[in-house]
């Protein structure tokens, strides 16, 4: 049965209709929308497939789903905007306003004076050194704050802030939240709340209240993990035999002391083999700043529209500071593939999303996008319920380079 595919697409980019309906018949897309917007227009509006796989229930517009590390970017759009209204610098020290910070870790001797000189940017540019937990990491820890601190500040550093960069895949959310909420006295989830809505308004999420839950709870769609048909088809083959980024990060994620298996392996609740707790309302209520944000495709692009429009969300001027690459390596010791980073926001590689080395924004586990190019004024948002196995998803992919290849 061929899918139903919904809403609008300007003359121009009639090419993204195409793909999106390939990602259906081609590349196992069970529900899915995406949004795009060309110089402050919406060109691209559509939505298809089902909210089951099943298939009996229609994928609407509006609907809601987890977007996993898309919320990175919501992230590092609120540090933007804590930035340009003066509040801190960048190159400020953590120990500025998180002094317990540099007091932890187990290794004073070695790393105290490299802990009181790590900077914000290290932190947003995962280079912090603080990739990861030693011990397991409960879902009852990360909804009690001064619980959650302790271990924070108890970590050690995997190396020299500055020295290296790795994907802190998880430690990110947790420790940029939570410096955040030292700043400012609130947390990322209230300050897209009050503050990025206020100026915005945007179907966008993280850490549901109780009125939010009451007014989108009809409009939040499961996510459904890899299948076995992954597992068998590229997961295994990747593994054994890939030379690929994928056989990469899946030999490093296996080995138990490797900064991949570090970084990723806590909280186990959340991990692969748990991955549909984030269909609880349990784990929907709680701000985990890595990785629970809520977000249709609309709500993803319009973020990125807005911090392209001047003095929407940020100044003209803001932008200056997340458009060049402020780091960068030719193996990330996570992924292990060439990655780079503006103040949170991923820089891919060239061609990867976009032809731009300008383009910025954050992709998430299993396909979700949100991407900004200031060269072009494209902005995209792909929020989707069917996870894939691979680092970079090839539905995402297929979209961007179809809404490129409009533009060309």
């Amino acid at each position: 049965m061929l899918p139903s595919i919904n809403g609008s697409v300007h003359p121009r980019f009639e090419a993204v209709r195409s793909v999106f309906f390939d990602n259906f018949t081609l590349r196992g897309e069970i529900g899915a929308s995406v949004c795009i917007y060309h110089r402050g227009e919406r060109v691209v509006d559509l939505w298809g497939g089902s909210v089951d796989v099943e298939g009996e229930t229609p994928w609407d517009a509006d609907d809601l789903t987890t977007v996993f590390s898309v919320t990175k970017g919501i992230v590092a759009a609120s540090y933007l905007m804590l930035i340009d209204r003066g509040l801190l610098s960048y190159s400020d020290p953590i120990a500025k306003y998180w002094p317990q910070l540099t007091d932890g870790g187990g290794e004073r001797e070695r790393f105290r004076e490299a802990r009181s000189n790590m900077t914000v940017a290290d932190l947003l540019n995962h280079r912090s050194g603080l990739i990861g937990f030693r011990e397991e990491l409960t879902l009852d820890e990360l909804s009690e704050e001064e619980t959650l601190l302790l271990r924070l500040e108890g970590e050690p550093l995997r190396w020299s802030p500055g020295e290296r960069q790795g994907y802190h895949g998880v430690s990110f959310g947790l420790y940029a939240g939570a410096l955040f909420k030292k700043i400012t006295r609130q947390s990322v989830g209230d300050y897209l709340r009050d503050e990025i809505k206020r100026e915005a308004p945007l179907d966008l999420y993280l850490g549901l209240t109780e009125h939010e839950e009451d007014l989108i709870s009809s409009r939040i769609r499961p996510i459904y993990p890899i299948q076995l048909t992954d597992v068998f088809g590229g997961i295994l083959p990747n593994l054994m035999f890939g030379r690929n980024r994928e056989g990469r990060f899946f030999r490093s994620a296996l080995n138990k002391s490797s900064p991949t298996a570090h970084a990723f392996g806590q909280p186990q609740d959340l991990g692969a083999k748990s991955l549909t707790n984030f269909n609880t309302r349990r784990v929907q209520r709680l701000e985990l700043p890595w990785a629970n944000a809520l977000g249709s495709a609309r709500g993803v692009a319009s973020l990125y529209k807005h911090l392209l429009t001047p003095g929407r969300l940020v100044s003209s001027n803001a932008l200056n500071w997340v458009i060049p690459r402020q780091s960068w390596t030719e193996l990330d010791e996570v992924i292990r593939k060439p990655m780079g980073y503006s103040y949170g926001f991923a820089k891919e590689e060239i061609g990867i999303f976009s032809p731009h080395s300008e383009a910025f924004g954050h992709p998430g586990a299993g396909g979700a996008l949100g991407y900004a190019d200031p060269t072009n004024g494209l902005c995209i948002g792909y929020v989707m319920n069917r996870m894939g196995y691979q680092v970079r998803s090839p539905r995402a992919l297929a979209l961007c380079k179809a809404a490129y290849d409009c533009l060309s």
